[in-house]
């Protein structure tokens, strides 16, 4: 298999995943700044344009992140990460989905409207008034999630799950466009320091 990744969260999602399964995978680099993920030989991976990309052994291809992870997780032997159980798995792609519905939509699209916007508005129709909005959305999700976390080691209880990866890779990346998370919410800080501190969040 080969992993085709670039700077940006979404490939972070994938690199931290296989960290935490200990595997490691033959990596190209896609340039995006230069749009190398709109030309068509990045196109015939991924049609939408979007990184990070998986070759399989067969040469067919697999993108968005879910199931890249997902499909990785069960090629080792189904792990924690995303459910040894049909109950544990269900919960880990309950909360996977309100992430990213919830959090990461918002977020990353209140960034591409407003700071990413001279990087975005060739490449997507953009929405420069929306911005503000979904960036608030994100905050105020951020912080029902955070009631949610109260006593809570992770975001599925006691077990390390994607949805912990998930939410980390793109907190990490609203810190550094603008998207702090908001101070109010204690829990999901611990929780950020303490995913921090995993080897796999320098993947």
């Amino acid at each position: 298999m080969k992993l085709y990744n670039s700077i940006g969260p979404n490939p972070q999602v994938v690199r931290m995943f296989l960290a935490e399964l200990g595997q490691e995978l033959e990596t190209i680099e896609v340039d995006l700044m230069a749009g190398q993920n709109r030309q068509e030989e990045h196109l015939k991976r991924n049609p939408s344009g979007q990184m990070p990309a998986l070759e399989l052994d067969d040469g067919s291809f697999l993108s968005e992140i879910t199931a890249i992870c997902e499909y990785l997780d069960e090629k080792h032997g189904t792990t924690d990460l995303i459910g040894k159980s049909a109950e544990d798995r269900a919960e880990t792609r309950m909360w996977t989905r309100r992430i990213d519905l919830q959090i990461i939509e918002p977020m990353t699209t209140g960034f591409r409207y407003a700071e990413g916007l001279e990087f975005f508005k060739t490449r997507m129709r953009t929405i420069p008034e929306a911005a503000e909005g979904l960036k608030l959305i994100a905050q105020e999700k951020i912080l029902w999630l955070d009631n949610l976390m109260e006593g809570k080691e992770y975001i599925c209880g006691e077990r390390f799950t994607l949805a912990d990866v998930m939410l980390f890779c793109f907190l990490n990346f609203g810190t550094t466009v603008g998207q702090a998370i908001n101070p109010e919410a204690k829990n999901i800080l611990n929780w950020f320091e303490k995913v921090k501190k995993r080897p796999s969040a320098s993947a």
